[in-house]
């Protein structure tokens, strides 16, 4: 069965709101700094100051915005299959391993994203200036839903677009972030990154020298 992603019009204008958006949503899960994974969206005060710390994104009123059990676990789930396709774009290299071993399949992933994008409804609304031939639009309806769908419709936005094919996921120890890269020799993140991997290879070869 094939399983397609869909792609609305006015999402493909913003790639770069969506693509930013795409990877704060993933970069949610990130390494904690004693070798292990942290989590910040673990309960719905995470997710509020998550939200909230973004205004002026296509997220619904992230300055009021106030999470509860269920807008967490929509965006949880979501997150999930967010990461399972990014794992995908960055083939033929390897995932972030955070999740690398438990990774749900490609044709869920696709299908909980699509399913998540449509939970916004809409309606059409007549626009008639004068001297003007009437003009159907339509205009999202606001729900409790809207949170997750505005994600999802940037998520298919940055997926759909050119910005896909820089995505990357950082393999410096320790390291589990995907990022977008910006220039042809860049492998890591962040310059500490690699600073980080050079150091590691530096004392694996002394090591086997040894």
């Amino acid at each position: 069965m094939r399983v397609s992603l869909s792609i609305s019009p006015m999402h493909a204008a913003s790639i770069t709101g969506d693509a930013r958006l795409a990877l704060d949503l993933v970069l949610t899960i990130r390494h904690d700094g004693n070798g292990g994974v942290a989590d910040d969206l673990t309960d719905p005060a995470g997710l509020t100051a998550w939200v909230r710390a973004r205004p002026g994104t296509t997220l619904p009123e992230a300055g009021r915005f106030v999470a509860d059990d269920a807008s967490l676990t929509a965006v949880r789930e979501l997150r999930a299959a967010v990461r399972a396709l990014f794992s995908r774009a960055v083939r033929p290299g390897e995932p972030s391993p955070a999740d690398a071993a438990r990774l749900l399949p490609v044709p869920d992933a696709l299908r909980r994203l699509n399913a998540a994008a449509a939970r916004t409804p809409t309606v059409p609304v007549l626009h008639w200036a004068d001297d003007a031939e009437p003009v159907v639009q339509r205009q999202p309806v606001r729900g409790g839903e809207e949170l997750t769908a505005a994600l999802a419709q940037a998520v298919i936005g940055f997926l759909a677009s050119p910005d896909r094919e820089r995505l990357r996921a950082c393999h410096a120890p320790r390291c589990v972030r995907y990022f977008l890269k910006e220039h042809p020799r860049q492998e890591w993140c962040k310059p500490s990154r690699g600073n980080r991997a050079r150091v590691a290879r530096h004392h694996q070869r002394h090591k086997r020298a040894a």
